[in-house]
């Protein structure tokens, strides 16, 4: 009977010290209280087919992607929409299901040190297979061009990541560019243990110059000699947001988990993040387990990490007089939970969380901010619209 009741108190106080560390580990966003800050959301545009990116061009104008591989410029003053022509070689998305058919023409980003507009897009090839038979297969690619007009010239192609893959899923794709290096995140399309190739571009974030080349500090030159010369950072999963901090001036991405999981981590030299060895907490979809624990010391850390997985897509770091109260705050995306999350950052810590709002405009995928403050977003759906959350 003593023996029962030391062994129930052990069980007891293991139990809270699991739970403790689980809470500490993971984050619930579902338990996020919302904003107390006062907010508007206005419709700017409407008639967007699964829009994917935002990239402002000018003060009063933006770059909207669709997925079929619409390209439009917007102003956000008058909600006018031109369409503008491109060469882009993209996959045309086929309006199937969400969950097997994610390519397309994906982000876009503009830089203006140089003037270009930088896109990534699932790129389509076809291959031939030892039986004979040419099957389609893709791949994500960067290519940058300029506007000019209502038109995309002088397009080229940087990089196509190797090698080429039937599925039509986790490509990733987000862009960030740093003092002339251009950063863009590659998913592993669902082929989980190839994120831990280096040899292969599918789970990395690849690191180059705004012009292709490839930078002679990049890890493969650095020690990691079986690295592919782009890659800068492996072991992810489906990474959709990228940005960089003004806090440590340091590119942080997001990532998708499975059935849990979902992070935000830092881009770092030669960094592991442990798919699929790890799953962050998360499952397979069918509830088995992924590995024995949820993290490993050989692997870098998350900054956050959330259980269940919201679908995290943008992340943005606020800058901007239109919320002083969100000053230097990361605000983050997600399309499951139908939620914009505003997480608060003090001394480059996060100390608090907090839902913007919810079930209000559908799965957000991409969202903009603009030099006043005001953000732009668009929702993951074929009836979509450009919205504008202000004062």
């Amino acid at each position: 009977m003593k023996m029962k009741i030391i062994t129930s108190i052990f069980f007891l106080i293991y139990l809270g010290v699991s739970t403790a560390n689980s809470e500490e580990t993971f984050s619930n966003y579902k338990k996020y209280g919302l904003t107390k800050t006062k907010f508007k959301l206005s419709k700017i545009t409407k008639e967007l087919d699964y829009p994917w990116a935002l990239t402002f061009i000018n003060e009063k104008n933006l770059i909207v992607t669709e997925k079929n591989g619409g390209l439009f410029m917007i102003n956000v003053d008058t909600g006018s929409k031109q369409s503008i022509k491109h060469a882009i070689e993209h996959t045309s998305y086929d309006g199937g299901s969400i969950a097997y058919s994610q390519g397309g023409l994906l982000d876009a980003y503009f830089d203006n040190q140089d003037g270009y507009i930088y896109f990534t897009y699932s790129h389509d090839f076809k291959e031939l297979h030892i039986d004979g038979k040419s099957m389609k297969s893709w791949s994500s690619a960067i290519a940058r061009g300029k506007l000019k007009g209502d038109q995309i010239i002088g397009l080229e192609v940087l990089l196509i990541a190797e090698p080429t893959l039937e599925t039509n899923k986790h490509f990733g794709s987000r862009i960030s560019i740093k003092d002339g290096m251009l950063f863009a995140s590659f998913g592993e399309r669902d082929q989980g243990m190839i994120a831990q190739d280096p040899t292969k571009h599918p789970g990395s974030i690849v690191r180059i110059k705004t012009n292709g080349e490839i930078p002679k500090d990049n890890p493969k030159f650095m020690g990691k000699d079986t690295w592919l010369p782009e890659i800068y950072t492996i072991g992810v999963r489906n990474p959709q947001g990228m940005t960089i901090s003004p806090h440590d001036g340091e590119v942080y991405f997001s990532n998708h988990g499975p059935r849990g999981g979902d992070h935000i981590g830092k881009v770092k030299s030669g960094a592991n993040y442990g798919w699929k060895d790890i799953a962050w907490g998360g499952s397979e979809y069918s509830g088995f387990s992924i590995g024995d624990v949820p993290f490993k010391k050989e692997y870098d850390k998350p900054v956050k990490t959330w259980v269940p997985s919201m679908a995290i897509s943008s992340i943005q770091f606020y800058q901007g007089d239109e919320f002083p109260e969100w000053q230097g705050d990361l605000i983050v995306a997600s399309l499951n939970g139908k939620s914009l999350i505003r997480l608060d950052y003090e001394n480059n810590v996060i100390v608090d969380e907090e839902i913007i709002f919810r079930n209000k405009i559908g799965r957000i995928r991409d969202f903009e901010i603009d030099t006043k403050g005001n953000i732009y977003l668009v929702s993951d759906s074929p009836k979509s619209f450009l919205w504008k959350l202000s004062k």
